[in-house]
């Protein structure tokens, strides 16, 4: 059964699911796919090339699937596709993709986005992320699975944000944050690890322990950081997901450029030859960017 207000504009053309909810003054645009068991409540416009997935919340004032900021924007058929049980709150701004970032903006599922958050063009954000009101995503940022942004962040183009990463309010982030760690400040600065997103991870106590030497070694130590992953690896350190997923997090910002990693794939890998939203190609380098 599906509950549509009578004053919705919903285009013939659009694909609504079962058992939704469309409230009052929402416009639908023709190219937007909604689906089962989503609400979406009243004065929210869903327009461009996008995909909703099941139970998804959208609140009042949004503008999902809007047309990319970005002056080389020309109207080409890109998309947004936002996964399952993913809410997005009062005012949000979410655009779709341009061609020269791949053609898509994704959001992963049960992500919490709140008031007056800006997700630009070409973002990819992965699962179970929090991001607290009015913080401002440029285009291209990667957040990585279980990441926190606190409010009025503002993210610069090409960031990157790792699992489980905390980055914290008001900061002005432009350098990639890695798993685990914690990013504050005006420009942000990697303070510490995060340790509640490592609770949250279910980490063991060796694992823990493990992912704190891996921190130790690497941004406190008097030691360069090739020879931190020397240590790391010739202790076994390295046999944790978690910390060589920290590892290659950092070999990848070292490969990049103005510390973002993504920052290296600008104007140098084309877009159809790039290997998707999570993972990227470096100039002289293989394919990277993948979990262990």
């Amino acid at each position: 059964m599906r509950n549509i207000h009578s004053t919705a504009i919903i285009d013939s053309k659009a694909q609504l699911g079962e058992d939704i909810t469309v409230g009052p003054y929402t416009i639908v645009g023709p190219d937007v796919t909604i689906g089962d068991h989503s609400f979406i409540h009243n004065h929210v416009t869903l327009s461009g090339h996008t995909t909703l997935g099941m139970g998804v919340h959208v609140f009042p004032g949004a503008v999902v699937g809007g047309s990319p900021q970005d002056l080389k924007y020309k109207g080409e058929k890109t998309t947004l596709s936002v996964g399952d049980e993913t809410i997005i709150r009062e005012c949000c701004t979410l655009h779709v993709g341009t061609e020269g970032g791949g053609g898509r903006t994704t959001v992963g599922s049960k992500n919490l986005i709140m008031a007056y958050v800006h997700v630009a063009h070409d973002c990819h954000l992965k699962n179970n992320i929090v991001i607290a009101n009015g913080a401002q995503l440029a285009g291209h940022v990667m957040v990585e699975e279980g990441a926190r942004i606190s409010g009025l962040a503002a993210l610069h183009h090409y960031v990157r944000i790792g699992a489980c990463a905390f980055v914290a309010g008001c900061a002005k982030l432009s350098i990639d944050v890695p798993p685990f760690t914690l990013a504050e400040g005006h420009p942000a600065r990697i303070r510490g690890l995060n340790k509640e997103g490592l609770k949250r991870r279910g980490l063991t106590p060796e694992a823990q322990e493990a992912i704190k030497e891996a921190y130790r070694l690497c941004y406190r130590a008097e030691i360069s950081q090739e020879q931190a992953f020397k240590d790391l690896n010739e202790r076994g350190l390295d046999r944790f997901v978690e910390v060589a997923l920290f590892v290659e997090f950092l070999k990848d910002v070292a490969r990049g450029k103005h510390g973002r990693a993504l920052e290296a794939e600008r104007n140098i890998v084309p877009a159809e030859e790039r290997d998707g939203p999570l993972s990227f190609k470096i100039a002289g380098a293989g394919s990277t960017g993948r979990q262990p």
